[in-house]
């Protein structure tokens, strides 16, 4: 089953294929600038839709999933809610020179970092 924001972006993304070029209709991930197969194709919210963000762009599952292990919705909203910001953290430098080295269709499973899961369990103690 399709969620509404994804059936909204897939209409528009296959309303602009259409009018573009057959060669550059590929997608290309903003953070690590690689093609995104059809099947690994994500929606991110640069500002988490919990925090009222509405604009989305295009991702490769595994870098949307990365972006959510790494920081949680509270630094997204305030400090990194663009591609360019995102991609300038040293822990994404890192993932993105990881990724570059992979098929553009690879995925492998991502989980939270020490840091996210320090601030859910202190965050629980209240």
């Amino acid at each position: 089953m399709t969620g509404k924001i994804r059936k909204k972006l897939l209409s528009a993304q296959l309303a602009a294929n259409l009018t573009a070029d057959l060669n550059q209709s590929a997608l290309i991930c903003p953070i690590c600038a690689r093609p995104i197969p059809d099947a690994q194709k994500d929606a991110h919210h640069l500002v988490p839709k919990s925090r009222g963000g509405k604009t989305t762009e295009y991702l490769h599952r595994i870098c949307h999933r990365q972006i959510h292990a790494l920081f949680d919705e509270n630094e997204l909203a305030r400090n990194l809610n663009t591609a360019d910001v995102l991609r300038a953290q040293p822990a994404m430098q890192k993932f993105i020179a990881w990724v570059k080295t992979k098929p553009d269709g690879f995925y492998q499973r991502t989980s939270k970092s020490l840091r996210i899961k320090q601030k859910q369990v202190s965050g629980a103690q209240f």
